[in-house]
């Protein structure tokens, strides 16, 4: 899948008094608000993902969510959640996702130079760290898989971003020289 790449964090986006909402945030930003499944000091809505009821339809601007989906089953969990992120999302509306990328990750692993350490390092991206509850992977994404997901949910204009440059997370992770993270944005 040929996928173009954006202009950059916010484009397109105008108006300061849309919500605009983080996903399994912790950290605070000027104009987001943070939906997370375990309470915290800058936590706006203490909830699941896969339950978005307490957002009106087209009531956000833009939702973020970065190393999220992949804690998500493919069957019934991730389905609800893009449905629920379009219908809360406005006509237009921007969806970025970051996520270990699959591919990469599986070519990081069989490399020979790689060691023991490196390769359980690698597994706990692949499987989560698995240090809490909820810190478990139930699925593995590629370009292909995520783009066919959000493609099957009513996205459009999907394109690839180096990272979104939001918050300090995993979206710009690298390791071993190589970035682990497929970044896309999307449109409701």
């Amino acid at each position: 899948m040929d996928i173009p790449t954006e202009a950059g964090p916010g484009a397109g986006m105008s108006g300061q008094d849309e919500i605009r909402l983080h996903i399994g945030g912790v950290q605070p930003r000027p104009g987001w608000k943070i939906l997370n499944i375990q309470p915290g000091p800058h936590v706006d809505f203490v909830g699941s993902c896969t339950d978005l009821g307490q957002f009106p339809d087209g009531s956000v601007a833009e939702v973020y969510a970065s190393h999220v989906f992949e804690h998500l089953g493919y069957q019934s969990e991730l389905p609800a959640v893009l449905e629920g992120v379009r219908r809360i999302l406005r006509p237009g509306g921007c969806l970025r996702v970051s996520v270990p990328d699959l591919e990469i990750l599986c070519r990081m692993f069989v490399h020979p130079a790689l060691g023991p350490d490196a390769r359980f390092h690698l597994m706990r991206i692949i499987y989560g760290g698995q240090t809490n509850p909820y810190d478990f992977h139930k699925v593995g994404f590629t370009l292909e898989f995520l783009g066919h997901f959000l493609t099957r949910h009513g996205f459009r204009d999907i394109r690839r971003v180096a990272g979104h440059d939001l918050f300090d997370d995993t979206s710009r992770l690298v390791l071993f020289g190589h970035p682990i993270s497929l970044n896309l944005v999307a449109y409701a």
